[in-house]
């Protein structure tokens, strides 16, 4: 009986002993992963300008056709197209001519003529 015990047990170590390499495990191939490619947002351009003020404008150019009629001293104000002219001038004619010269400039819907005579001016 010992004979067979010590057989069992040269078996088992036998067995336990054995340098076999495990066998690779098999290979799958591998598909990439799609890469997500962050967004690239352009970049942000630079604030446009403020755009001018119509009315701004329109006084401006009120001021220029003015001047352009030797017409100095009228300062235009203006409103939603009505415009309103202060100052002062020698005479009435030209006080009426500097209304005249405004109603004529595009975008003026009226003209308000607050404009004074006065002698000398």
């Amino acid at each position: 009986m010992k004979k067979l015990l010590v057989a069992a047990a040269v078996l088992a170590l036998a067995a336990c002993g054995k340098d076999e390499a495990p066998k690779p495990a098999p290979v799958t191939p591998v598909t990439p992963t799609p890469q997500v490619i962050p967004e690239v947002k352009p970049e942000a351009k630079a604030p446009e300008a403020p755009k001018a003020d119509p009315n701004k404008e329109l006084a401006s150019r009120v001021k220029r056709a003015l001047e352009d009629a030797s017409l100095v001293g009228i300062d235009p104000s203006a409103s939603s197209g009505k415009v309103t002219l202060f100052g002062t001038t020698p005479t009435d004619a030209e006080r009426k001519r500097a209304a005249g010269i405004a109603t004529k400039v595009e975008g003026v819907t009226s003209v308000d003529n607050q404009i004074k005579v006065v002698k000398g001016s």
